[in-house]
Parts: C-alpha cells; sequence; structure tokens
C-alpha cells in the first residue's frame, strides 16, 4: 500500500481545509486527476493524483483542517518509479505535487484536525474533565464555583444545558475562519485610532457614479501627500517601511466571509484600467479563482461599506499595514456654500491608523488630502 500526503500547496501555507472529495474509496483514478478540494486562506484549490491506481482509503472529511504532510489518499499496491519520476518533475510545470510513502504503519494514521482551547492549566478533578469531554463541554469557557476557583460537575451540566437550549455550535470554516485568526491579530498587535471627516462632493456626484474609482484616485493622492500611511510596521524590530507603490487592498463581503483582493500600484494606472481590474477582482472573488497571491501584499486597504449602509466606523487595520481608509453610505446634508446653506451629497469617511506607525498629525493630513481630491470636479 501507498500513502498520498497533503503536498505544499506554496505561498508558506501550512494548512488546508478539506471542501470536497471527487472520489471515494474503490475507485480508480489517473495520474494528475483530482483527488479533492481543498480550501486554504482564500482559495480552492484542487489536490491532483500523483499516480493512477486504485483508491483504498481517503482520510479526513469536509471541514476537517490538515497540515502539509498529513495523510490524504491511500493508494493499492507501491508506487511504480515512473509515477515517482513525475511526482518529483511536476512541480517545474506549477502543478500541486505531493509525496507518496510506501509503508504499511501510516494505513493507521488520522488527519490531523485543529481542535479546542487546551484546558490546561484549569482546575478540575479527572472525573469533571472526563463529564466534560462526554458532555462536548471546552472547559475554558466554563465559570468555576468550587473552592479555589474549581470547575464543579454542576457548572460542567449548566453549561452543557445552556448549550443545549442554544443549539448546535456553527463552527467557522474556510474563509470566516481565517477571517477570525486576522481580526485576533490585529486586535492584539495594533493600536488602532480613528478619525472621520466628510467630503462634499457635489461637483461630481451623481452624475458620475464612480465612486469606487475616486475613492482609489483619492488615496493615491493621499498617499503621495503624506507617505507615512502607504508603509509596513515591524511589531518585532519595532521599525515601519514607506512604499512607494500603492497595492491596494479592496475589503469585498461575501456570504463566505470578508475578502481582501488586491489592485496593484493604482497610483500609476488610468481610470480605465483600474475599472477593468475592479471588474476582474469582482468577478474572480465571486467565482473563488482568484489567486492567493492576488489577495497578500497590499499596502493599504479600502472598505466602501456604505455600500450596505451605515455613516462611520472604526475600520481595523491588518497588519503589517497601518491604514485603511472606510468610506461610508452618501447622504444628503445642510452645508454653508457662499454663506448660505444648501443641500449636497456627503461623504462620511472613517481613517483608522496605527498610532505605533504613524502620529495623528500624519494621519490628519492623510485624511484632508484625501477630501481635497474627492471634492474635486
Amino acid at each position: 500500500m501507498s500513502i498520498f500526503r497533503l503536498p505544499d500547496l506554496g505561498e508558506g501555507l501550512q494548512e488546508a481545509e478539506i471542501s470536497a472529495w471527487h472520489v471515494t474509496p474503490g475507485a480508480t483514478v489517473a495520474a494528475d486527476q483530482p483527488l479533492l478540494e481543498v480550501e486554504t486562506d482564500k482559495a480552492l484549490v484542487d489536490i491532483p493524483s500523483p499516480r493512477a491506481g486504485k483508491v483504498v482509503r481517503t482520510f479526513g472529511e469536509p471541514g476537517d483542517l490538515l497540515k502539509v504532510g498529513d495523510p490524504l489518499v491511500e493508494f493499492e499496491g507501491e508506487e511504480k518509479d515512473k509515477d515517482k519520476d513525475k511526482a518529483e518533475t511536476s512541480a517545474d510545470a506549477g502543478t500541486v505535487v505531493g509525496r507518496v510513502e510506501t509503508s504499511a504503519k501510516v494505513t493507521r494514521e488520522k488527519a490531523t484536525v485543529v481542535g479546542r482551547t487546551s484546558a490546561a492549566g484549569i482546575k478540575a478533578t479527572p472525573a469533571v474533565r472526563a463529564l466534560a469531554r462526554k458532555l462536548d463541554v471546552d472547559l475554558s469557557v466554563v465559570t468555576p464555583t468550587g473552592p479555589n476557583d474549581t470547575i464543579t460537575a454542576k457548572d460542567v451540566e449548566r453549561v452543557a444545558r445552556i448549550f443545549r437550549e442554544l443549539g448546535p455550535l456553527d463552527r467557522l470554516h474556510g474563509v470566516r475562519r481565517t477571517m477570525a485568526r486576522s481580526m485576533a491579530q490585529a486586535h492584539a498587535e495594533v493600536a488602532p485610532v480613528t478619525i472621520s471627516d466628510d467630503a462634499d462632493i457635489a461637483a461630481w456626484w451623481p452624475a458620475k457614479r464612480e465612486l469606487m474609482l475616486r475613492l482609489i484616485r483619492a488615496i493615491a493622492a493621499a498617499c503621495k501627500a503624506e507617505p507615512a500611511l502607504n508603509a509596513w510596521f515591524d511589531s518585532h524590530a519595532l521599525g515601519r517601511r514607506l512604499l512607494e507603490k500603492i497595492d491596494l487592498g479592496i475589503a469585498v463581503d461575501t456570504p463566505d466571509g470578508l475578502f481582501v483582493p488586491v489592485l496593484r500600484d493604482v497610483g500609476r494606472r488610468t481610470p480605465e484600467d483600474l475599472a477593468a481590474g475592479l471588474e476582474r477582482l469582482r468577478r474572480d472573488v465571486e467565482r473563488r479563482t482568484i489567486p492567493p497571491e492576488e489577495m497578500r501584499g497590499y499596502t493599504f486597504t479600502l472598505s466602501n461599506f456604505g455600500t450596505f449602509g451605515g455613516r462611520y466606523a472604526n475600520p481595523i487595520v491588518q497588519p503589517p499595514t497601518v491604514a485603511i481608509l472606510g468610506a461610508g453610505k452618501i447622504r444628503n446634508a445642510v452645508v454653508a456654500v457662499d454663506g448660505a446653506p444648501a443641500v449636497h451629497p456627503v461623504l462620511p469617511l472613517s481613517l483608522t491608523f496605527d498610532h505605533r506607525a504613524c502620529t495623528g498629525g500624519e494621519a490628519t493630513r492623510f485624511l484632508a488630502a484625501a477630501i481635497r481630491d474627492l471634492e474635486r470636479g
């Protein structure tokens, strides 16, 4: 028997979630035939078979999180030399390729699944821990009422009863799990400050309904006026890198979770080219065909949450970037024009910046420059 393990998917990815199996035990497959679909940080990837043969066993179910090197498929018979040669050379052609091992021992292995928070250090007797396992209760969420903060059986039963009343837990998968981890990282690392203001866009709205393009242009103008916000911050070395090229991450809300595809070098592209790039990103996100490398390396982030509603927000800065601009819902407001009241369309803006890397003056100058550009005809 031979075992095919989860291969290195590139881009530094060390784990992937099983999305769907394309084969079942007993099936005969050809070399390079898709075996299963996995979900990485933001993309769906088909894993091809490294050899032809009969599938004896598959490891893991949809929703399981696997690490590189975990077993995926057990094939009947030992791997032929020509299949090994193909597995070794296919990487040069850009194919996702793994390693097939021949060993009777590994057929008993199970896929590694990321579990819940460890209960180590929590005060509970072995009997109470056994009860928690039986009732599927994570001891880390139980409030102890026993002596010296010890968790009792009644504490576990109380939480189990609450869980039964609430219904089953909807565990996060794929994009939503990645989003949760990213937000936790941002909350732990960043020192966020948000400033807000309005842009009077009567000079071009609603005649020209090109809000995204105007926001991109304004960000490019603001980065030129105040470069400190187009940067990466190294929290370990306590240093920042000011970046000349603006690779703009655009937050896109989907039913699966938040995607942040990257529009590259926005400061040097024409409006027509940017419009085409935006359409391509939207299409790729909808189809889940956007490559992982197109969701990494952004230097500044834009969130047009006003598409759904809301006026101001506290957008979250994702390390190593140092700033994000949020655009709220356009509204009509009374403004002073030549000393007289007038009703104009107003765009609310919220700029969150990492105060470790930027000063309040730098952020304020950035926002003022963005507003000046947005108010131009």
